[in-house]
Parts: structure tokens; C-alpha cells; sequence
């Protein structure tokens, strides 16, 4: 094997670190992307909020299912090989949608959506360890933090890329639809079937492309596989600030889930586009963002397209803040400001609960800007000072990621009952959680003898 060196002699890992990253920008934006399909999803099948809360579900469990196993067949097999399984997996699960939107059966949306999640599980489980092995350890958090940063970007771009494709047209009710003559519903039906199916389609083929250059690039050999076992589970569970971090791993992922699916339905409910139609500033946003990222006129753009438009700064505001927040973690305590940004959201949560009109919804878009920094703060803290049995505590963090598919149905089950604004209770104590984990939590009381 041949690695590239620099002038020193020292292995050069700036291609593999730029090509790995890569795939962090698409798992960042898929993951994004299927929130897309919740309204549409909901308007095509008639689902109450609740059951367009299953896509999450079906999404999120996979990290339940995959992670602890992803693990040990990524030491058997290699990390480069592992992100190839994770690659071609996904690709899979992409190529599931063209006939789940042909048949307009639910329950193949849902395989789609877990083998696709499965995926980009596997995927995880080999790029974090192997982006922080490519270069010196003390420089591994700010590589991370890079290509997370990347992860970000692909959030950041797949709210418009959606709002363009998946939600430009308008969805009929079982009522009109019955009006129609058999070929306008044949016709009708083709035109939903292509909305979901052609990005879902090019996807796919940039993830097979993806895996076979990924083959073929001359990645250093970071781990080979073999059957050597480091660290243990049993110790590892007992440590405590880990299990609480996995706690807030969960509910951290199910907050941030929960808001930015229902973000879209959020604001129809709170009349929106009327919103928009009487404010000049929100109609020059809008009229941008569109001109950017869709052919469609302001005039043109259907209601959940408008709102979906929208979700751009929720998670934009999480990419601006990541790099905001790099840079006052270098002077504030972790802990300290991950309590402080918590507390944040919960008043944001508050203003938004407690107020109608653009006040609502501005301040639940700005929740994003201060998401930014909670998962690789909690995961970092939480992977403190466990030396051999790191990579078992990675693996118990990757697991709790699952909250992402308890939490969302949990609040369009509120959403159901009650209404969607009065559902954010939920994510504000989970963000009340994770506050005291920052400041408590997260101290570091050794049980095991290492």
C-alpha cells in the first residue's frame, strides 16, 4: 500500500479527509431530505400527525438496529470498506422509493426509509472514528468539526432542494381526487409518483457513483480488520456520565427531529403564507430564496413549498452556529456552554408558545443557531476519560441516536390531541435535560479500575 507524503516524509491525508467528508455533506443532506416527506406524505396517504411521525420512527430505529453490530463488522471488514456497505446500502434504500411512490404503498415507504437509514448508520460508524485517525490526535476535534460543519451544509441546502421538487405541487384529498376522470387520476398519480421518485432516483445513482470511486481511491489503511478486541461494554455502561450523555444524545436527536419535521405544518398552521403576503421583508426573503434555489415565482409557489422554503434557516442557523460555536468552546467551558444554549431554546420554545405570527415562527427557526453545537459537545463529553473503551461508548452514543424515532411521534401524538404549538412542551424538557447534563451530567466519576 502507497499513501501520499509531503516534502518531510510525513503521510499526507488532505485528499482522504476531503473525500470522506464528502460523504458527510450526504448523509447531512438525505437525512434532512426525508423530512420533506412528511407533509407530503401526510397529504398523499391522509395521515394523522402521528403517523407521519412513523417515517421518523422507521428512519431513526435503524440506529438502534445497526450501530453495536455496524461496530464489529467494521472491525472485521475496515473502515473503508465499511463506508462502501454504508454507500451501496443507502443507494438501496433510495432505489425502494420508486416503487413505493408507483404502488402508493406506506408501509414500502417505511423499508425504504429504514434500509436507506441503515446506511448511513454503517456509514457513521466508519467516518467519525476514520476522519479522526487521519492526521494527529490533537488536531482530530477540529477535523471532526469540519466535516461536520460539511454535515451542516447538506442540512442546510436539502429544505430548499425539497421545497423545489417534493413539495412544488399541490396535493389533492381522496375527495377531489374521486372527482376526477380515470385518466386525470392515472395522470395525477404519475405526477405524485415522479415528485418523490426523481430525487430519490438521482440520489441513488450518486451514491453507487460514490461507493465505486470510493473503491477505487487509495484511502490509507487506517484499520485492516482483525479479530483484536479493545475496551468492553460491560465496563463501559457503568461509567456514568455516559449513560447520562446517551440520554442526552436521545432526547437531544428527538427535540431537533421533532421541530425541524413539523416545522412546515407548524406554519400553515399559523397562516404563513398570509403572513408573508403582509409583510414586504418576508415576501423579499421569500422572493430570494426562490430566485436561488426554484424556478417557481413567489405568486407560483404553493403554501407547504413557501413554508418549506423557510426551514432553509433552521437548519442554516445550525451550520452558522457550529462555526460560532468552535470558536467560543476554545474559551468557554463545554459544560457551561452547553447549558447556556440550552436554556436558550428553552425561551425561544417559551416565545414561540406564548405568541402567534411571524414572533412564533422566527423564534423556532432560531432554535437551529443554538442546536448547533449540542451533539458533538454532549458526544464529546460523554466520551471523556474512558480510554480502552471508547469506541464501546461510541457505539452506545451512536445506538441513542434512535430518539429521533420515539420522540416525533410522541409529539404529533400532542400535535393530535392538542396542537403543534402547545407539542412543544416535549422538546423544551428534553432541552431542560440537556442543560442539567452540561452542568452536571457531564462530570466524570470513574467506576472502572482503568
Amino acid at each position: 500500500m502507497s499513501n501520499a507524503t509531503d516534502s518531510s516524509g510525513k503521510i499526507n491525508y488532505t485528499f482522504a479527509f476531503a473525500v470522506v467528508t464528502t460523504l458527510f455533506f450526504m448523509w447531512g443532506f438525505i437525512t434532512v431530505l426525508v423530512d420533506a416527506l412528511i407533509p407530503r406524505l401526510r397529504d398523499v396517504f391522509e395521515l394523522t400527525y402521528f403517523q407521519a411521525g412513523l417515517v421518523q420512527f422507521a428512519f431513526f430505529t435503524a440506529y438502534a438496529v445497526f450501530s453495536i453490530p455496524g461496530g464489529g463488522i467494521i472491525a472485521r471488514i475496515g473502515y473503508k470498506k465499511g463506508v462502501i456497505l454504508g454507500l451501496i446500502t443507502m443507494g438501496i434504500g433510495c432505489l425502494l422509493f420508486f416503487p413505493a411512490a408507483e404502488f402508493r404503498v406506506f408501509i414500502i415507504f417505511l423499508l425504504a426509509l429504514f434500509i436507506l437509514a441503515g446506511g448511513i448508520t454503517i456509514l457513521q460508524v466508519a467516518a467519525n472514528p476514520y476522519v479522526a485517525a487521519l492526521g494527529p490526535s490533537s488536531s482530530a476535534s477540529s477535523r471532526l468539526n469540519l466535516s461536520q460543519a460539511f454535515n451542516s451544509l447538506g442540512t442546510t441546502i436539502a429544505p430548499l432542494v425539497s421545497a423545489a421538487f417534493i413539495l412544488s405541487s399541490t396535493v389533492l384529498s381522496s375527495a377531489n381526487v374521486s372527482t376526477l376522470t380515470e385518466l386525470e387520476q392515472q395522470a395525477y398519480y404519475a405526477q405524485e409518483a415522479s415528485a418523490v421518485q426523481g430525487p430519490f432516483l438521482i440520489l441513488a445513482v450518486v451514491l453507487f457513483l460514490l461507493a465505486a470511486g470510493f473503491a477505487l481511491f487509495k484511502m490509507p489503511r487506517i484499520l485492516d480488520g482483525d479479530d483484536r478486541k479493545h475496551g468492553d461494554y460491560k465496563i463501559a455502561i457503568k461509567e456514568r456520565h455516559l449513560m447520562f450523555g446517551a440520554l442526552g444524545i436521545f432526547v437531544y436527536v428527538g427535540a431537533e427531529v421533532s421541530i425541524g419535521s413539523y416545522l412546515v405544518n407548524y406554519m400553515l398552521n399559523l397562516n404563513f403564507e398570509e403572513l408573508v403576503a403582509g409583510s414586504v421583508a418576508m415576501q423579499q426573503i421569500a422572493e430570494v430564496l426562490s430566485t436561488v434555489f426554484s424556478d417557481a415565482k413567489l405568486s407560483e409557489m404553493t403554501a407547504p413549498q413557501l413554508a418549506g422554503t423557510f426551514v432553509f434557516f433552521y437548519w442554516g442557523g445550525a451550520m452558522v452556529g457550529r462555526f460560532i460555536g468552535s470558536a467560543l468552546l476554545q474559551k468557554i467551558n463545554p459544560g457551561h456552554l452547553l447549558a447556556l444554549y440550552a436554556a436558550v431554546n428553552i425561551t425561544l420554545i417559551a416565545i414561540s408558545m406564548g405568541t402567534g405570527g411571524l414572533f412564533a415562527i422566527w423564534s423556532l427557526l432560531l432554535i437551529g443557531l443554538f442546536n448547533s453545537i449540542m451533539f458533538p459537545t454532549i458526544f464529546t463529553l460523554a466520551i471523556r476519560k474512558l480510554g480502552d473503551h471508547t469506541a464501546q461508548g461510541s457505539g452506545i452514543l451512536c445506538t441513542a441516536i434512535v430518539g429521533g424515532a420515539f420522540i416525533p411521534p410522541l409529539f404529533g401524538l400532542l400535535g393530535d390531541t392538542y396542537s403543534l404549538q402547545f407539542a412543544l412542551i416535549l422538546p423544551a424538557l428534553c432541552y431542560a435535560y440537556i442543560g442539567w447534563y452540561g452542568k452536571v451530567g457531564s462530570r466524570v466519576i470513574p467506576i472502572s479500575a482503568d
